[in-house]
């Protein structure tokens, strides 16, 4: 049973020794307010709910939405995202906005690439007009796999090779930072520059993916065999069985986007007669830009 005494009846008995028993509701606990959430979903958030509600794997928002309303809250500055462990899905990856992807990116563990690499290399090109959205380019570039350079630098096609595909855009008035996005297929160095492998290829075949459906691109050009494969595995038959002279001079399709395939800048360093068919793949691929305005 509990006593309604004043504060000083209080303090009396205390000093008597005497325990009085009162509601604990008297006493003002603390409360800390609940920590901030960012706004933009990470890949850890997509890890634990997202939920396909159709066959498709279409997202459940206003589900998410009631059971996760701090999804909405204004944002904080974005928390580290967890490293991805395991190989990112087609269908997690269709989730991730522009930053999120970025941080997926750096934070991948999903294969042994990660364990020798200085960095990541996400891509380069025209900034965006807003942080959260993908840049608006009319190219995007994909290369095979970043080279040494590229490693220690974080970002694609800066040594010779880079160089030699930096004069090749800017003779059509084009550069890395206007109306030109570039990419890798992977998105770590092989160590020693050795080829990529089937399974670090389909490991990071969902970055590019989903940077080929943010970016919206009007012309994709593939550069070297690595590259071309990837881009046309789900248009070209055989396509790792072609050789990639045999693919040029075509305008093939990645899911509605024109792909034009060409030489890797490094093998035209050490072929220079494929210069000139490299040059004319480039104006193919100007001119698809071109007609589509």
């Amino acid at each position: 049973m509990s006593l309604d005494l004043a504060p000083r009846q209080r303090a009396m008995l205390k000093e008597m020794g005497i325990k009085v028993w009162w509601p604990a509701a008297e006493v003002a606990v603390p409360v800390a307010p609940p920590p901030a959430v960012a706004a933009v979903v990470t890949p850890e958030f997509i890890a634990t709910v997202a939920h396909p509600t159709s066959s498709k794997g279409s997202f459940d928002t206003e589900n998410t939405l009631q059971k996760h309303p701090a999804v909405a809250q204004v944002s904080a500055p974005r928390p580290p995202a967890a490293p991805f462990t395991a190989p990112l899905t087609s269908h997690l990856a269709a989730h991730l906005d522009w930053p999120a992807l970025q941080d997926a990116v750096a934070n991948c563990q999903a294969c042994g690439l990660c364990e020798s690499r200085k960095n990541t290399v996400f891509g380069v090109g025209q900034a965006p007009t807003d942080p959260a959205l993908a840049p608006q380019v009319d190219w995007l570039i994909v290369g095979e796999a970043p080279g040494e350079n590229e490693d220690l630098q974080g970002e694609p096609f800066v040594g010779q090779a880079g160089k030699l595909l930096d004069n090749m855009l800017k003779a059509l008035g084009l550069n890395r930072t206007r109306q030109v996005y570039i990419a890798n297929v992977l998105k770590c160095r092989p160590p020693h520059n050795r080829n990529p492998a089937p399974a670090e290829i389909a490991q990071c075949a969902p970055y590019l993916q989903r940077q080929i459906e943010l970016l919206q691109p009007k012309i994709i050009l593939a550069l070297g065999r690595f590259a071309v494969q990837t881009v046309l595995a789900d248009s070209v038959p055989q396509v790792a069985t072609i050789a990639l002279g045999k693919l040029r001079g075509q305008v093939y399709a990645y899911h509605g986007v024109p792909v034009v395939v060409s030489y890797h800048p490094a093998y035209l360093l050490r072929s220079l007669p494929d210069k000139a068919k490299a040059w004319a793949d480039l104006c193919l691929a100007q001119s698809v830009v071109q007609k589509a305005g």
